[in-house]
């Protein structure tokens, strides 16, 4: 049976940035339910064709919501247990469903058990739930014992997730998630340094409160199918194809991304199987309106995210073609957004538009979900490649030129077929001597049905 995921187009909100929300918790204030503002953008995911949501961290910390203080409350900078519980039946009964940040590698610095290790040192019940915990040096930030952080972060304090009773207090919170928000599943933060062991028993306790639930694990280097085989977690943040969406784009160079689409989904690609987490941007790296070098670009680039395998994700208001690169920090990444005051301001008023469209037709084409991929034809600055399953075939042609290119694409269809041109109404194409001629518009594409 098809797994859900397989169906969605993914929406992916940073709440904290999103809302406005302050950049550090005081740890005191009364909450706030900011949250409460993705009810207003609810009307916007269905109507662009969305029907599930990442939703990023959530739950009380220090600063950007990955540095957590306590599992079990939501952060009150957001709102409180409530504020969540209202969002999350809001989506469900909107048809769009829901998946958390599961950020169980490390924990910030005012984590409850951290602060009682910073209180009674050796003493602490919680000695072993942190990593390379040294009571003969001191921390960078000056306590009587230094510790591991994450790739040196000394505010991201990594746990020792083999620990018997910090496993129970972690999926303890998990089955809470899943009881109380009837979650769809869980992003694992940073998940390629987890310990695979944990891995495998996290999805086991999530598949058996929820069969569906979803895993996605986010990892940057190496073979996805390290976290997704053996029992593990069902897909991986598609890395590898986010760098070729753009850099074919910005260099002319298709056959870049062409080869990985190939190496990953094309006839022995070694992850066929596998509904890779594809995006052009999220909240860790530069928005891609900021990073194309021509914007009219944008057009091909989600064409090609939303006809190629794997499940899409689209970044909130880069359906606007809203930029923003890394400064000091990552918060430009995740900026304060009201839908409709962006919808009237957006640099690329017409993207959303073909977004909603491209949307509909995954929806429409089982093909676009499901199907194999074949590379049909690569060119410096066009690509044309076939999606099939079953009975349905689907052609798609991009065009990242200044100018219209004319094409000549083999095809496996008898002399006198009719395409019909689903993204441009009206035009259609008729296969002729095993060949489709086809001309497609400067920076756009052509996706062709029978």
């Amino acid at each position: 049976m098809t797994h859900w995921a397989c169906d969605a187009v993914f929406y992916h909100i940073y709440p904290l940035g999103l809302s406005g929300a302050p950049p550090q918790n005081d740890g005191t204030s009364a909450p706030t339910p900011r949250l409460a503002e993705i009810h207003d953008w609810i009307g916007h995911m269905r109507d662009l064709g969305v029907n599930a949501l990442y939703l990023g961290p959530l739950f009380e910390s220090s600063a950007h919501g990955y540095d957590t203080a306590d599992f079990y409350r939501v952060d009150r900078r957001l709102g409180d247990d409530q504020t969540l519980a209202d969002l999350a039946q809001a989506l469900h009964q909107a048809g769009i469903r829901l998946i958390l940040d599961g950020v169980f590698h490390h924990v910030g610095r005012d984590f409850w058990a951290f602060r009682d290790l910073q209180a009674n040192g050796a003493n602490s019940a919680y000695c072993d739930w942190f990593v390379d915990l040294d009571f003969n040096r001191r921390s960078p930030y000056d306590d009587a014992f230094s510790y591991a952080g994450w790739h040196g972060h000394y505010d991201l304090v990594k746990l020792n997730l083999s620990h018997p009773d910090l496993r129970a207090h972690l999926f303890d919170a998990v089955r809470m998630w899943f009881a109380r928000y009837r979650i769809d599943g869980l992003r694992l933060d940073v998940a390629e340094s987890i310990d695979p062991a944990f891995l495998r028993d996290l999805a086991a306790l999530c598949r058996e409160l929820r069969p569906d639930a979803w895993l996605l694990g986010e990892q940057i280097h190496g073979d996805y199918r390290r976290m997704t085989d053996q029992g593990k977690l069902d897909s991986a943040t598609n890395y590898e194809l986010y760098k070729g969406l753009y850099s074919s784009l910005n260099d002319g160079n298709y056959f870049e991304i062409a080869y990985a689409l190939n190496r990953q989904f094309g006839a022995g690609g070694i992850y066929r199987n596998l509904p890779l987490f594809n995006f052009v941007d999220n909240h860790d790296v530069a928005r891609v309106a900021s990073v194309l070098t021509n914007p009219a670009h944008l057009y091909p680039l989600y064409v090609l995210l939303l006809t190629m395998p794997g499940v899409p994700a689209i970044y909130y208001g880069s359906e606007w073609g809203i930029g923003g690169v890394k400064q000091h920090d990552d918060w430009p990444l995740r900026p304060r957004l009201i839908p409709d005051q962006a919808a009237a301001t957006a640099p690329q008023p017409d993207l959303a538009p073909v977004i909603t469209h491209l949307a509909a037709l995954r929806h429409e084409l089982a093909a676009l979900r499901h199907g194999d991929y074949t590379q049909l034809h690569v060119a410096a600055q066009q690509l044309a490649f076939a999606r099939s399953h079953a009975d349905q075939q689907v052609i798609v042609a991009l065009n990242a030129d200044q100018a219209p290119a004319s094409l000549a694409i083999p095809v496996d269809l008898p002399a006198g077929t009719t395409l019909r041109d689903a993204l441009n109404p009206g035009d259609s194409f008729v296969v002729q001597n095993g060949r489709l001629e086809l001309s497609v518009p400067a920076n756009w594409a052509r996706v062709l049905t029978l």
